[in-house]
């Protein structure tokens, strides 16, 4: 086990052996970090978290109570997933095969949920692997996403659809001529097509 002299891991969590835990970073009662994850500088793992195996947490991730990352989930520095949301893995859940046998993890292939810098995954959405959830996008609370998320999409509903922008600080943008603008941060974006562009 690699876990960092200044991370805090409590007592009643339980960190695999073959697991990276980051500098600073904090480890709350009863989650669960898999073999083979590796968790950033400053991250802040919650209570009944689940990290699976081999999942990559850049650095100055939240991952809140009970949300559940599944492998091979790739999340990029400042990622925030709310409390109860998961990141799926697997296309075609089955739990037997076609011919009743128990499936095993041969019979099937893992894919994942791969999130760009400063995201957020409101509470108990669900992101349905294989997505890619891009820069500093906004999934509501309760969403459910089905296809790519482009950086800066405030996306919402069941299935989940883009309703606006958002800008780094978090908050929808507000139209300016053919501009958006942050009005929190003053940051002003140009919208193409399905893409944003910090000008």
């Amino acid at each position: 086990m690699s876990i960092s002299t200044s991370a805090i891991v409590q007592g009643t969590a339980d960190v695999d052996e073959r697991a990276r835990i980051g500098d600073r970073t904090r480890v709350w009662h009863l989650a669960q970090v898999r073999e083979g994850a590796s968790i950033g500088a400053d991250c802040n793992i919650g209570r009944g978290a689940y990290i699976g195996p081999d999942v990559e947490l850049g650095d100055n991730c939240k991952i809140q109570n009970y949300a559940l990352v599944y492998e091979p989930a790739k999340l990029a520095d400042g990622v925030f997933i709310g409390p109860a949301a998961v990141l799926t893995n697997d296309e075609f859940p089955r739990a037997v095969n076609p011919d009743g046998t128990v499936k095993s993890a041969d019979d099937w292939h893992a894919v994942g949920v791969t999130i760009g810098q400063g995201a957020s995954i409101g509470g108990r959405a669900v992101c349905i692997a294989p997505v890619t959830i891009g820069a500093w996008a906004l999934v509501a609370a309760g969403a459910v996403v089905a296809k790519d998320v482009p950086a800066h999409a405030l996306v919402v509903g069941v299935p989940a659809r883009r309703v606006g922008w958002v800008g780094r600080a978090g908050r929808p943008l507000e139209r300016d001529d053919d501009e958006w603008v942050c009005p929190v941060t003053g940051e002003r974006y140009r919208e193409t097509g399905e893409t944003l562009e910090l000008l």
